[in-house]
C-alpha cells in the first residue's frame, strides 16, 4: 500500500513537471493535466467515467427508457446477425471526448486506458477476438486501426487468440456520421469480406462506438457465413436512446 501511494505521488510529480514544461488542460473540465497515463484528461474526469448499468436491449445493447423492456423495436422487427452487444458506457461527456481524441486526433496512448474499460466483459465461451477492420485508404489516412489496438490489449489481458487478418474491409465507404439507419446499412452492405474460415467459433467482435449497429452487423454476417457459431459485440460506447 505504501509503495502504491509512493508511485501515485511520483506519477503526480512527474505529470506536474511535464505539464509545467508543456502546459495542457483536461478537455472535459479545463483543469491542468495531472496524470500521464490518460493525458490530456485529468484523474477526476477519467475516473468519473462509469459503466452504464441502466436498461438496454438484450441483443443490440441500445439503452432503453423502460426497465421492463427486453428488446428494442429494431431487434424485434429485424433481428441482427450478432447475438448480443455489451458497451462500457453511453457515448457522451468524457467518454465521447476520450474516444474522439483517440480516434480522430491520433492519441494512440489512450488505447491502453480505453481498453482497460473493456475488461469488465466476461469472455467465458469466447474462442477468439476480431476487431472491425478499416479499408486500406482509411488505415492509411488515420495511421492506425483504433479497434485493433483495443482488441490487441483485450486479447492479451484475457489470454485469447486475436484474429486480425481474416475479416477485411474491401470498400472505402462514406463516413457513417450523419447517415440514417437505412443509409448506414446500405453504405456497408458489401464493404466486408472474410478471406478464411472460423469454423464453429464463438467470436467477440470489437469496435469503438456502436450507433445503429450497421457496421458490426455486416461484419457478423460475413463471420457467420465463414462458419462462426456466434458473434458477440463489445464496444467502448453505445450511442442513441429510444
Amino acid at each position: 500500500m505504501r509503495q502504491m501511494r509512493f508511485l501515485h505521488f511520483s506519477s503526480g510529480l512527474i505529470a506536474g513537471f511535464v505539464n509545467f514544461l508543456y502546459p495542457s488542460a483536461c478537455p472535459s473540465c479545463s483543469m491542468p493535466t495531472d496524470n500521464l497515463s490518460f493525458s490530456p484528461f485529468c484523474t477526476q474526469c477519467w475516473t468519473s467515467m462509469k459503466k452504464y448499468s441502466g436498461p438496454s436491449c438484450s441483443v443490440c445493447g441500445l439503452p432503453l427508457v423502460s426497465d421492463y423492456a427486453d428488446r428494442c423495436r429494431s431487434c424485434l422487427a429485424d433481428p441482427p446477425a450478432f447475438c448480443r452487444t455489451s458497451s462500457f458506457g453511453i457515448y457522451d461527456a468524457t467518454l465521447a471526448s476520450a474516444i474522439h481524441h483517440y480516434k480522430f486526433l491520433g492519441l494512440r496512448r489512450l488505447a491502453g486506458p480505453l481498453a482497460h474499460l473493456l475488461m469488465f466483459y466476461d469472455t467465458a465461451g469466447i474462442d477468439a477476438i476480431i476487431p472491425v477492420p478499416l479499408a486500406h485508404d482509411g488505415l492509411k489516412d488515420r495511421g492506425f486501426n483504433q479497434s485493433l489496438l483495443l482488441a490487441y490489449t483485450l486479447a492479451k489481458k484475457k489470454r485469447l487468440p486475436l484474429i486480425m487478418d481474416i475479416l477485411r474491409k474491401v470498400e472505402n465507404t462514406a463516413p457513417q456520421v450523419g447517415l440514417s439507419a437505412k443509409e448506414r446499412t446500405a453504405n456497408v452492405r458489401k464493404a466486408f469480406v472474410c478471406i478464411g474460415r472460423v469454423p464453429d467459433m464463438n467470436i467477440l467482435l470489437i469496435d469503438d462506438v456502436m450507433t445503429t449497429g450497421a457496421t458490426v452487423n455486416a461484419c457478423a454476417e460475413r463471420l457467420l457465413a465463414a462458419g462462426a457459431r456466434s458473434v458477440s459485440v463489445l464496444t467502448l460506447a453505445r450511442a442513441g436512446i429510444l
